[in-house]
């Protein structure tokens, strides 16, 4: 998995602490530059507009908000991403039946899982 991600800018939209030094450490060991983390809408939006992005990890609530205005602005720019929820994809499956999905908690080979897929589509 290493050498897909070497040097893609994956970024991060994630508002809880710990989630997001677990996923930046992940990227990181894997070869990814870490753009962000943003953890909020307003925030993922401004980086989408200014930074180069080659894919995302999305968390769908931050802070109560939900992130689909972000996972929308990435569609338009054809730059991938999965989603990360506690909630269930239930929800996301409706709105975005394509996108994959990382269910919270998850384990680490999930995670290895999702970023794989995601150096995948990102290098399409």
């Amino acid at each position: 998995m290493t050498e897909k991600l070497n040097g893609l800018r994956i970024l991060l939209v994630e508002d809880e602490a710990m989630i997001s030094m677990l996923f930046e450490d992940m990227l990181i060991d894997s070869g990814a530059a870490v753009v962000g983390p943003a953890s909020s809408v307003a925030t993922a939006l401004k980086m989408i507009s200014t930074e180069q992005i080659d894919g995302a990890l999305l968390d769908v609530n931050l802070g109560g908000e939900q992130s689909f205005a972000v996972a929308d602005a990435l569609i338009e720019r054809n730059i991938p991403f999965v989603f990360v929820t506690g909630y269930g994809g239930a929800g996301v499956r409706d709105r975005y039946p394509e996108a994959p999905t990382l269910q919270k908690p998850f384990v680490t080979e999930d995670l290895q899982r999702a970023l794989q897929q995601l150096a995948t589509a990102a290098r399409t």
